[in-house]
């Protein structure tokens, strides 16, 4: 009889794997890039991003040869052990290209449908956030929480931005709502980092539409285990596409009101 997979194994097995493609990054950050694009010009892949899922898929076979992958770049196969590992190599590409110091790689250990264990790391900063499911979240190794912020207007919210340019004047018109009634918005360009910006207190609240399962299942556990909400602003099982919201506990009501009325759609039942 198979043992069921340890969450705990996963997630160091997750981080070691993180720090090394974080190398890889650090290492070709100088160099000169091949540019393709992907959805619209201004949606970048470089050769990197495929180097790194590569290097990620790569390293992650070696100790788990039977696991399933789902990666941005293209990974894709199925699990004959029940653990999936949903990648991000370079979440936050543009800000790579142009050496802004918020990109971030992204592992996320799922098994039988449950993220259980996280990893989100920044190589630029040598920031590491981790969660493993029911253990809490740390960075760098030390417990991280969120804010306790109650106030809707005192909250410091962050955002992103589709690659489209229909996207965008969507978005356009919900942040002209949103802006009035929080203290100010940020815009990072990595999903992942913004939602660990919540975790740890450095944002009260972040939403975004158009999220992709790989820009938020590890930061989304992260965010969870640090005590705050990480879900699509529906209620719903997610789906590419949806509109993410991760806040603190305090605000999640209030925040996704916000969301939702700016957004058109009417709040969710669910508490």
């Amino acid at each position: 009889m198979t043992s069921a997979p340890d969450p705990i194994a996963l997630g160091a097995l997750a981080q070691a794997v993180a720090r090394e493609a974080g190398v890889l990054l650090m290492e070709r950050l100088p160099g000169t890039r091949e540019v393709d694009t992907k959805t619209s010009p201004v949606d970048v892949v470089t050769e990197v991003d495929r180097a790194s899922e590569a290097l990620i898929v790569a390293r992650i076979l070696e100790a788990r040869p039977d696991d399933g992958f789902l990666g941005e770049e293209g990974a894709d196969m199925p699990s004959r052990t029940g653990v999936r590992w949903i990648i991000d190599p370079i979440d936050g590409t543009v800000n790579y290209l142009y050496r802004r110091p918020a990109f971030a790689v992204c592992i996320a250990a799922e098994v039988d449908g449950q993220i259980v264990a996280g990893v989100v790391y920044n190589p630029f900063l040598d920031e590491l956030f981790a969660a493993t499911l029911g253990q809490g979240a740390t960075l760098n190794g030390v417990p991280i929480h969120v804010s306790t912020e109650a106030r809707l207007a005192h909250a410091l919210c962050g955002t992103g931005f589709d690659y489209r340019a229909e996207g965008r004047r969507v978005q356009a018109t919900v942040l002209s709502r949103v802006i009035h009634e929080v203290r100010d918005i940020r815009r990072e360009g990595s999903a992942a980092l913004d939602l660990c910006a919540v975790a740890c207190g450095r944002l009260d609240v972040y939403y975004e539409r158009g999220v992709h399962l790989w820009d938020v299942a590890a930061a989304g556990l992260i965010l969870r285990e640090a005590g705050g909400r990480a879900e699509p602003l529906t209620g719903e099982p997610f789906s590419d596409g949806d509109t993410w919201l991760g806040t603190n506990a305090a605000l999640y009501l209030d925040f996704r009101a916000l969301i939702g009325g700016a957004s058109g759609l009417d709040a969710p039942s669910k508490c």
